[in-house]
Formats: structure tokens, C-alpha cells, sequence
């Protein structure tokens, strides 16, 4: 696989922000000519798919900015430095939902858009919920609907465009095949 690697020749850091850092990197590619390469560096982040007692998936509904639109997500959100992604999800568990759980189990991760991005998402499902009496506060800037549905409701979400980001219906059909195979997300 060797014969696939570029490597870097040089490094600029174009924009550092709060969630994401832009580089322009120049790389030297296989065939001995170089390119340019535009770098997103992100943290990484967690997404949970929460399933109630009742077997409901609890989602968020949230004005999406990029897309200038509202979307229904699984809860998700950013790694902070130093913090275990498993502390990361608890955390966005009770933050957006206002659930705790006492089952939380790493199912996968996976990069969001290798094209340019290295953002890595690690995804949990979380079972055994119980609602929060003091829940915790959402982040300053941030607004959420809290929804519980049952996995046919969030197929005709799906549909509907309404759902419509890669983590979300990654879990929506993980959850369907789960299903189909008549097991427990396993």
C-alpha cells in the first residue's frame, strides 16, 4: 500500500477556529509530482443512539446553520481536550436529552469525510435510560426539541428529509437491521 502514500513537503496552518483548524498542505504524490491538499483537523466527536425502555430512539431536533435548515439528529457533539469518548457521550447524553444511562457500549467509529476532513466519529448506543431530575444545561448557543420514536416513525423521518445526516441514518439502519435479524443492538 506504500505505493498509494503521499507525503507532505510542506505545512500552512490557514485558520484556527473553535471547532476546526484549516491547513493547506502540499504533498508529493505517488507518481513523484506534488498537489495541494485543504485540511480540516477536528477534535473528534461522539453520537449515542438512545433507546428508551420502550425500545423509542430519542433524537434532537436542531436548527442546523451550514444547512440552513432544521434536522433530527441522534445526539452527538465534540470531544473536549483530554476527555475519554465514552465521558464525551455520557455527557452529550444528559446535556441534549436529559437522559442518563446505565448501559452505554461502544458499537463502531468511523470518519465522517476522509476527502478532507479527519474527523472521527465514535458511535455508542445507550440503553437502560432514566430521565434526569436536575438535567444539565445545554451549551449556551445551542437549542434542541427532544423527540422519542419508534423506529418505524424515524424510517418515515428518513423519507421525509427530516433525517438527513450521514450518523443520524447510519444508526437508523443499524437499528433496522438490528431488527430485520430479530437480535438486540448488539
Amino acid at each position: 500500500m506504500e505505493h498509494l502514500v503521499e507525503k507532505t513537503v510542506a505545512k500552512k496552518q490557514i485558520f484556527a477556529g473553535k471547532v476546526i483548524d484549516l491547513y493547506v498542505e502540499e504533498v508529493q504524490l505517488p507518481n513523484g509530482k506534488t498537489s495541494k491538499r485543504e485540511i480540516v483537523k477536528h477534535p473528534g466527536a461522539v453520537a449515542i443512539i438512545p433507546v428508551t425502555n420502550e425500545g423509542k430512539i430519542v433524537l434532537v431536533r436542531q436548527y442546523r446553520k451550514a444547512m440552513e435548515r432544521v434536522l433530527v439528529e441522534i445526539p452527538a457533539g465534540k470531544l473536549e481536550k483530554g476527555e475519554a469518548p465514552i465521558a464525551t457521550a455520557r455527557r452529550e447524553l444528559e446535556e441534549e436529552t436529559g437522559y442518563k444511562c446505565e448501559t452505554l457500549r461502544h458499537l463502531t467509529s468511523f470518519y465522517t469525510s476522509p476527502g478532507f476532513a479527519d474527523e472521527i466519529v465514535h458511535l455508542y448506543i445507550a440503553e437502560n435510560l432514566s430521565k434526569l431530575e436536575n438535567a444539565a444545561s445545554l451549551d449556551e448557543d445551542e437549542f434542541v426539541d427532544v423527540l422519542e420514536v419508534t423506529l418505524e416513525e424515524a424510517l418515515q423521518l428518513v423519507k421525509e428529509h427530516q433525517i438527513y445526516d450521514a450518523k443520524t441514518a447510519y444508526a437508523i439502519q443499524y437499528l433496522q437491521l438490528q431488527q430485520m435479524l430479530g437480535e438486540k443492538y448488539e
